[in-house]
């Protein structure tokens, strides 16, 4: 038997995916990872995943993620098999100089969520924050790049599971961490028995343990993305010692707890502590979290992360889902099998689809070209070095033109080049192999005719949204092509100034000052 493992194609989802595939290895079990893409990581609800259809459709027997992902009950059918043996769960301070910072009037720090902004600026309240965003790497590169951040709050087991702790890096002993926050789950379906059997050998009672009360705790606030909850629960001397925190998110109001019990009452500690927060004022910070959900004024057309939704300032309460979906297309094995000399990766998602058919050791590319420089990052990162990237594929073919080194192209992307392009290079005495990598698809849904604002991050997604809804309300664009398409259509439409998250909700924010 070859046991499935499903992964997103994070570097934490696939370090944890390999982790477990060596343990289940060991005791003689043969193991394989299917990888999907994590921008697919929301399908249908945040409590059924992409990860868990696949569980649910059989395609995979195992999946291993992050405790933290979950936020929400797993849906009926699944369940946790296993909880490994916790790692780190600090919170690790970085930062670019020296110390000095922290004492400081007006010192800037990267943070991930809201239980981080919360607690930092509790302690340091005349301090700013900036929200993160992306995967480690780019996080990392954000405090590395803005000259304005002093310093960065992350994930001590992530930096550690992968390897990138640096030396200039505390922990932060005195910051209570997320529910579970250092812990990974293996989740299978009920009737899959063995499956459970097997992983039964895996899991660490004492962390199970932990974790279901730190979770419990969680839920009983009605914890969620957006919350700025703490909680962390250990064994000691066979007693459980636990510390909850909960606070309002700009870390003015702040109700802390910490109980002791007897491993044998040990079920008793979530509903005490949360009862002790509630009675205190934490049901005020509950209801106006409540209220918050009910109030959604802008949406996106493009699901945005969590630490992307906390850029809003506190006059927006948003809401997003994909009015676009990938789907990655099978390439065949013979375009690469050969090292391959000149590429053009066109975007991230065509990337992506290389890497969902090949492992980065069969993409042997020479010469590889990308189009926009998010593109290259990703693609540096996860490929190879990329050679040349430009704006657009007209200024990559008139660079290509005067520079390629050969007479054979393959450009990989959505639709075939341009007829023009390649006209251009065949001019030159350079031949071109376009190569499909994935499908683009409509998923529109009816929205609220209440919400004022929608964010729109390409001309597709245009489309899609005005398959059901109106045109009345205003159009944030994230680049000047998806404005045109939305000036065909809507009275208002608004520019990112640069096309980045950041400055699409820049845009956001001024219009609801």
């Amino acid at each position: 038997m070859i046991i499935k493992i499903g992964s997103y194609d994070t570097p934490l989802n696939l370090w944890q995916a390999n982790a477990v595939s060596q343990m289940l290895d060991k005791l003689g079990h043969r193991c394989e990872i299917v990888v999907y893409k994590a921008s697919e990581k929301q399908e249908i609800s945040p409590s059924t995943l992409l990860i868990h259809k696949k569980l649910l459709d059989n395609h995979i027997d195992l999946a291993v993620n992050s405790f933290t992902d979950f936020t929400e009950p797993f849906p009926e059918k699944i369940i946790q098999v296993a909880i490994l043996k916790r790692g780190n769960f600090k919170d690790v301070l970085i930062f670019k100089k020296n110390e000095e910072f922290l004492s400081q009037q007006n010192a800037t720090i990267l943070i991930e969520n809201a239980r981080q902004k919360a607690q930092w600026l509790n302690r340091y309240p005349s301090h700013n924050t900036v929200q993160s965003f992306g995967n480690i790497y780019e996080r990392l590169e954000q405090l590395n790049e803005n000259t304005s951040i002093n310093a960065g709050i992350f994930s001590a087991s992530e930096l550690g599971r992968l390897n990138l702790k640096p030396k200039n890096a505390i922990n932060l002993d005195w910051m209570i961490p997320t529910p579970a926050q250092g812990s990974i789950v293996l989740t299978s379906v009920k009737e899959n028995d063995t499956i459970a059997q097997i992983c039964h050998e895996l899991n660490h009672a004492e962390t199970e343990i932990c974790i279901d009360i730190e979770r419990a705790f969680f839920k009983l606030l009605n914890g969620d993305n957006h919350s700025a909850i703490g909680a962390l629960a250990f064994i000691k001397d066979e007693e459980i010692h636990f510390k909850g925190v909960f606070l309002s998110s700009s870390g003015t109001k702040k109700i802390e707890i910490t109980r002791i019990e007897t491993l044998a009452e040990s079920h008793k500690v979530a509903p005490y502590c949360a009862n002790f927060i509630i009675d205190r004022g934490g049901n005020k910070l509950v209801d106006l979290s409540t209220s918050i959900k009910e109030n959604i004024n802008v949406y996106s057309t493009k699901t945005l992360t969590k630490n992307q939704s906390l850029l809003f300032n506190e006059n927006v309460v948003s809401e997003s889902s994909d009015f676009i979906k990938i789907s990655v297309n099978r390439i065949k094995p013979q375009i690469i099998r050969a090292p391959i000399k000149n590429v053009i990766i066109s975007d991230k998602h065509t990337a992506e689809a290389l890497l969902h058919n090949f492992s980065k050791v069969e993409l042997q590319f020479q010469n590889i070209y990308c189009v926009g420089r998010r593109t290259k990052r990703f693609v540096s990162n996860t490929i190879g070095e990329v050679k040349k990237t430009e704006k657009s594929d007209h200024d990559l073919i008139t660079h290509l033109i005067d520079h390629i080194d050969g007479d054979e192209l393959i450009y990989f992307g959505n639709e075939p080049l341009s007829d023009d392009l390649q006209t251009m290079l065949q001019n030159h005495n350079v031949s071109v192999q376009n190569v499909k990598a994935y499908d683009i698809k409509y998923d529109d849904i009816k929205i609220k005719d209440s919400i004022e604002g929608v964010l729109f991050f390409s001309p597709l997604a245009v489309h899609s949204y005005l398959k059901q809804n109106h045109s009345n309300n205003i159009a944030f664009c994230f680049g000047n092509s998806t404005a045109v398409e939305a000036k065909k259509h809507f009275k208002d439409v608004r520019v990112a100034k640069t096309p980045t998250i950041n400055s699409m909700i820049d845009i956001v924010n001024e219009h609801f000052m």
